[in-house]
């Protein structure tokens, strides 16, 4: 098969020095030259190279997040953990605990002006949300909280149901100076983030992820968007929040079948990156899907620290950011294909990141022990490990073709390399592999 000459992901060559606070800037050599960056770090991060075999060199730090600053004493203690997204003049945290949604000054050190704006839905609004405005305006007769509530589903990540925000924007007087709140799941936070991001040219918002989906992956890095009935996350903005709160008790009120969902994220980030974080899975599965607190509330905190280290990287996508798709490709297919809404998104995912490891065996990539492991831990978090039936090579071609990792008529997919928790983001590979997965998972007709 053949070899592949792009970036990747794995092990770092040496021990990762110490960075001070601040901006400093690195050279680093690869066999196409050497490369400058500037990294801005926390006096608790460290940061090491790993090996790079094209003309983009990807790092990767490791894992961080920095102690609550303490504003008051009941924010201190349910704030667990902080973990800071570092972007400049752009930073912000994720507040991680129990029973965030009852600590006021949380949310209100995070508002602009006094007009906030919520964008909730039919079914987060009945259990969360008259306990967001009385934290947004406990104390505080300043400001004033009105809210929009759009049906709930992926079906409805669409411009008609986006227009509904600004509806309620513009009735309601929202000016500049003013915040979006998006309460929900991913659909929420994406269609909150991309009308606050367009809205008057761009108004602050928070986000208040209530699903571990949301909680692990989609509040954290400041994608939003909408879908297009050909192809899904088409149409939005890079757009980052003032702050993300992840009150872990929103998880007692979540499906379990939402649940398994935001599972396959989390198994995402240990293939890609993150070795040690799988192997703490696999131990750990079975006290995730009983809902452990302890298990649920280190999950999310891992997860989150290796988001915010990508994105504290690569924030618009250029490189390394892409590996966080690890099937995605396929699972978008699947969405487009059988329907938004039909499977949620951490089911396609999770079938998805079946089809890429096989893929990535195919060219002999990775051993057979990953390949497995990987079908045993999906299986285990009663995720799909296979594409719905009714999927056909077609089907698969026509919806990557316009998938958004598509660059000069080149589809670029994210596949496993070398031991565990390696992967490369590439369009150097053999076709006939591709092809061979298509036809493995799928009918040719």
């Amino acid at each position: 098969m053949a070899g592949s000459s792009s970036s990747s992901i794995q092990s770092p060559l040496r021990s990762p020095p110490r960075l001070s606070r601040g901006l400093r800037t690195l050279s680093f050599s690869s066999f196409s030259g050497t490369r400058v960056i500037s990294v801005r770090s926390t006096p608790v991060g460290r940061i090491g190279i790993c090996c790079a075999l094209s003309d983009q060199i990807l790092p990767r730090i490791a894992s961080s997040s920095a102690p609550v600053m303490e504003p008051t004493r009941d924010a201190a203690s349910r704030v667990s953990t902080v973990v800071d997204v570092n972007l400049g003049d752009r930073s912000y945290p994720i507040y991680i605990g129990p029973g965030l949604l009852d600590v006021p000054d949380l949310l209100q050190r995070h508002v602009v002006g006094k007009r906030v704006l919520v964008v909730t839905n039919t079914t987060i609004a009945p259990l969360y949300l008259e306990r967001v405005v009385e934290a947004l305006t406990h104390g505080n007769s300043n400001v004033s909280v009105e809210s929009v509530i759009l049906p709930d589903g992926e079906k409805y990540k669409n411009m008609e149901t986006l227009m509904k925000v600004f509806d309620k924007a513009i009735e309601s007087r929202m000016d500049r100076r003013c915040t979006f709140v998006a309460l929900g799941g991913g659909v929420i936070g994406d269609m909150c983030g991309f009308a606050a991001a367009t809205y008057v040219r761009g108004v602050n918002f928070i986000q208040i992820p209530t699903t571990l989906m949301a909680q692990v992956d989609s509040s954290v890095g400041g994608k939003t968007g909408i879908n297009h009935p050909l192809a899904k996350n088409m149409i939005g903005a890079f757009y980052q929040p003032q702050c993300v709160l992840v009150d872990t008790d929103t998880l007692n009120t979540l499906p379990d079948r939402e649940l398994a969902s935001g599972i396959a994220e989390v198994i995402k980030y240990g293939l890609i990156r993150d070795a040690e974080f799988f192997e703490w899975q696999e131990k750990n599965m079975d006290a995730l899907l009983a809902r452990d607190s302890s298990a649920l509330a280190y999950a999310i905190k891992r997860s989150c620290e290796n988001k915010a280290e990508v994105v504290s990287l690569d924030e618009k996508e250029s490189g390394l950011r892409a590996t966080l798709n690890l099937g995605h490709t396929f699972g978008h297919a699947i969405e487009a294909g059988f329907g938004y809404g039909q499977w949620l998104h951490g089911e396609a995912v999770a079938a998805g990141m079946v089809m890429a490891v096989d893929m990535s065996h195919r060219l002999g990539w990775i051993d057979d022990t990953i390949v497995e492991r990987v079908r045993n831990i999906l299986r285990r978090a009663k995720l799909p490990i296979s594409p719905p039936e009714m999927m056909t090579v077609e089907l698969f071609k026509t919806a990557i073709a316009v998938d958004k990792k598509v660059a000069d008529g080149l589809l670029r997919l994210i596949l496993l390399k070398g031991p565990l928790g390696g992967c490369v983001f590439t369009s150097n590979y053999d076709r006939k592999a591709l092809d061979e997965t298509l036809l493995a998972f799928s009918k040719s007709r």
